[in-house]
């Protein structure tokens, strides 16, 4: 199974010890998992934030970088089909046009998007993007793969 993993699901990693994240990151062995390089320069970028609200230490951050930079395919956005990036604008620049890589990323590779952001996820579902992992919220084990249906 493919899932691509947005910046904020990086960012929850990079901020706690323990969290069904980064434990779904780090334990799944039957998952590839893909992001942007987009999500490279977003982190990058909050550094700073990163460092003043994590619960990991300055080591730790960068520990936990470098394993999220060696367990996730870092995606060339160019390679994407102009296609797929037309549709996955369309889906998202009235949302966040920001996720518009993660969507069409999403797409070209028939994967699931990972992601947090629940202002991003409820019109996505209203134009017919579906492709979501969703986590049953007693046990990070019970991934759940569903289509919410309007």
């Amino acid at each position: 199974m493919k899932v691509v993993v947005d910046t904020n699901i990086m960012f929850s990693v990079l901020l706690k010890h323990k969290s069904k994240e980064r434990d779904f990151l780090f334990l799944s062995e039957e998952i590839e998992f893909f992001s942007c390089r987009f999500a490279i320069v977003e982190l990058f970028k909050n550094k700073e934030k990163i460092l003043k609200y994590s619960k990991l230490t300055e080591n730790e951050i960068l520990t936990t970088f470098y394993k999220l930079l060696k367990l996730i395919n870092f995606y060339n956005e160019d390679l994407i089909s102009p296609e797929i990036l037309k549709k996955a604008f369309e889906l998202c620049h009235d949302v966040d046009e920001k996720d518009t890589v993660f969507v069409a990323l999403t797409m070209e590779l028939g994967a699931y998007l990972w992601t947090g952001d629940k202002k991003l996820q409820e019109p996505l579902v209203s134009k017919g993007f579906n492709q979501f992992l969703f986590f049953d919220e007693l046990e990070w084990k019970k991934v759940k793969l569903f289509s919410l249906k309007t």
